[in-house]
C-alpha cells in the first residue's frame, strides 16, 4: 500500500509525463505538484517508488517516468475521467447510426483512430451457432498449404499456409480427417477453447494445423473478424515511431491477428471499459503499448468488442471515454437495425 503522499506524487507525475513525454524530476514535483515537501522529501518518496517498480529512471535523465506497473496503478486507482468532448460526441452520433452492420463497424473503427489518432480496433459481430462442416489440406509446394474452410452455414474460406515444415500429402489428409472427425459441428466461438485446452495433447503435426484453421478464421473476412483502423498513426507517436523493432513487432501482431482476437475475447467477457498496459499483460505484446477496450451488444447480448491501441503514455482520461461512448453507440445503431 502506498502513502497518500506517494499516491499523489505518483499521480501527478505519470499526468505531467503523458503531458510533455520527458522524465519528471523532484524539482518539478516540488514546483507544481502543489504540496509543501522540500525536494528532499521528494527524492526519499520518489526513491520509494523506484524500488517498488512504479517509476524507472532513463540513462540520459536525472528524472523519472512511469513503469507499466506506475501506469497500473494510475489506471486502476488514480485516474479522473474526463468527460467526452461535445465536438467529439456529436461526431460519433453523426456517424454511427442504424445502417449496414458491416459499414457500422467499419465508421466505428475509423472513428475510434480519429478521434484519438491512435490505432480503431473492432471485433465484428459474430454469427450465433456458425461451426465447422469440413477442412481440407492441399499440398502446394514444400511448406506451402492451401486450407480450405467450410462452415456450416455455407460459407467457404481459402488460406495458404507457409509452413515451418513440409508435410507429406498422407499427413495433410490425416490431419484433415482427425480434425473433421473430432470437431466438425462445433461452432468456431467453442472451438477456440477446444484447441487450448486440447493442443498439449494432440500430435504436433496435427496441433500445428489445428491451429492455422483456428487462426484462419479469426483473420477472415467474415462476421467474425477484426476491423483495424489507422495503425500509420502509431508511426508518427514520438515514444514509438522511432522504435523500429517495437513497431515491427506490433505491426506483425496486426496482420496474424492472433493475439488481437484473443485480446479482444478477453474483452468480450468483461463488464465494461478494460484497459491492457503492454508489460502487465501477455496478451499485450509490448511494454510500449496499451489497449483500451469495450464490449457491445445487440438486443442486449454482447458479441463484439471495440478498442484502442495507442502508446502506453496516451491521455487514458481522454481516451477511456471515447471508447465507451463508441461501444454504447454502436450497441444501439446495431439493435436498431
Amino acid at each position: 500500500m502506498l502513502s497518500e503522499r506517494a499516491q499523489t506524487l505518483l499521480k501527478f507525475l505519470v499526468e505531467r509525463y503523458i503531458a510533455d513525454g520527458q522524465p519528471v524530476g523532484s524539482r518539478a514535483l516540488s514546483k507544481f505538484s502543489g504540496m509543501e515537501l522540500s525536494p528532499a522529501s521528494i527524492r526519499n518518496v520518489m526513491a520509494d517508488l523506484e524500488e517498488m517498480g512504479y517509476i524507472a529512471s532513463p540513462h540520459t535523465s536525472a528524472g523519472r517516468i512511469p513503469t507499466p506497473k506506475g501506469y497500473r496503478l494510475f489506471v486502476d486507482t488514480l485516474l479522473t475521467i474526463q468527460p467526452l468532448e461535445q465536438v467529439a460526441k456529436e461526431q460519433l452520433e453523426s456517424s454511427i447510426r442504424p445502417d449496414d452492420p458491416r459499414q457500422l463497424v467499419l465508421s466505428a473503427s475509423q472513428l475510434l483512430s480519429d478521434l484519438t489518432h491512435f490505432a480503431g480496433i473492432v471485433m465484428a459481430p459474430r454469427r450465433a451457432g456458425v461451426g465447422l462442416k469440413h477442412v481440407e489440406f492441399m499440398q502446394l509446394s514444400e511448406k506451402r498449404v492451401l486450407l480450405i474452410i467450410v462452415a456450416t452455414d455455407g460459407d467457404v474460406q481459402n488460406r495458404i499456409l507457409v509452413t515451418d515444415k513440409a508435410f507429406t500429402p498422407s499427413q495433410l489428409t490425416e490431419a484433415a480427417n482427425f480434425i473433421n472427425a473430432h470437431y466438425a459441428g462445433v461452432e468456431f466461438d467453442q472451438l477456440r477453447d477446444h484447441v487450448k485446452r486440447e493442443l498439449s495433447q494432440l500430435h504436433r503435426d496435427i496441433s500445428t494445423l489445428m491451429s492455422a484453421v483456428v487462426e484462419a478464421r479469426g483473420q477472415g473476412s467474415d462476421s467474425s473478424g477484426v476491423v483495424l483502423s489507422g495503425e500509420r498513426n502509431l508511426l508518427d507517436v514520438n515514444d514509438i515511431g522511432t522504435n523500429m523493432t517495437a513497431l515491427k513487432r506490433l505491426f506483425d501482431v496486426f496482420e496474424h491477428k492472433s493475439q488481437l482476437m484473443e485480446l479482444l475475447d478477453v474483452s468480450q467477457r468483461a463488464e465494461g471499459v478494460k484497459i491492457f498496459i503492454g508489460g502487465d499483460s501477455n496478451l499485450v505484446p509490448l511494454d510500449e503499448f496499451s489497449v483500451v477496450t469495450a464490449p457491445y451488444e445487440v438486443d442486449g447480448q454482447v458479441v463484439g468488442t471495440v478498442g484502442v491501441i495507442g502508446p502506453t503514455r496516451m491521455a487514458y482520461e481522454r481516451v477511456i471515454p471515447i471508447v465507451d461512448v463508441t461501444a454504447k453507440l454502436l450497441s444501439s445503431a446495431l439493435s436498431q437495425h
